[in-house]
């Protein structure tokens, strides 16, 4: 039972003619052992909720097929996808950092915190550690850092369609408890309706006060 618990390398981006970047071409991961787990994070650009990551050993002799960047994917997709990894990945982890937490360590520590108890806390601890971007977290685990890694690496993949799935449906949650802010639509993102919401309503606990928007109106309510 999986619990929820409270050599870095650089992509070289090319451009192409037109001057636009192209996509990193496919990762090839030198160790080639069973305990590789994919570590991801959500909600970094959000104002409101919590930054939820996952990390996903999977089982090589149960593939997984249509793994790929969470957000290319439609929400039915993702969906079908998170059962599919809960029921076959080797284990799992989904963990998080607090509202509280990315205030006071900012959003990017937050992240690799988050993702750090992800890795901490799968039942078998793995061998070598792909992370997604070009940060990694404060650990002793064997890694390599992987841009655009949940396009390009499966466990990855999952690891971001697990968190992203998790996030979004407590954020649909969430909008019950703090109705008018629309989060069950955008998920905490700073749309124009959510700017909105937050300058008529001011902002609730759940939003953070180390984001602009939010601080600004911290004192005006």
């Amino acid at each position: 039972m999986n619990k929820s618990p409270e050599v870095d390398r650089v992509a070289v981006v090319k451009r192409g003619k037109s001057g636009k970047k192209s996509e990193p071409g496919p990762y090839i991961c030198g160790y080639q052992g069973d305990l590789l787990a994919g570590v991801d994070e959500v909600g970094r650009g959000p104002l409101a909720g919590d930054v939820v990551a996952a990390a996903v050993i999977l089982d090589p002799d149960r593939p997984i097929a249509g793994l790929a960047d969470s957000k290319k994917l439609t929400e039915k997709r993702r969906e079908q996808l998170f059962e599919e990894i809960r029921e076959n990945a080797r284990c799992f982890a989904i963990a998080r950092a607090t509202v509280a937490e990315i205030d006071q360590l900012n959003i990017l520590h937050a992240s690799l915190l988050a993702m750090r108890r992800a890795v901490e806390h799968l039942q078998l601890q793995p061998e070598f550690v792909l992370v997604d971007g070009n940060r990694k977290p404060d650990w002793d685990y064997a890694c390599d850092t992987v841009v655009k890694g949940d396009s390009r690496v499966e466990a990855i993949s999952a690891a971001s369609i697990l968190a992203k799935v998790t996030r979004d449906r407590e954020m649909v949650a969430l909008d019950v408890q703090y109705p008018g802010y629309g989060l069950a639509g955008h998920k905490g993102y700073p749309t124009k309706a959510h700017l909105q919401a937050l300058e008529q309503l001011g902002p609730t606990p759940i939003h953070r006060q180390s984001f602009a928007p939010v601080r600004q109106l911290v004192m005006e309510f």
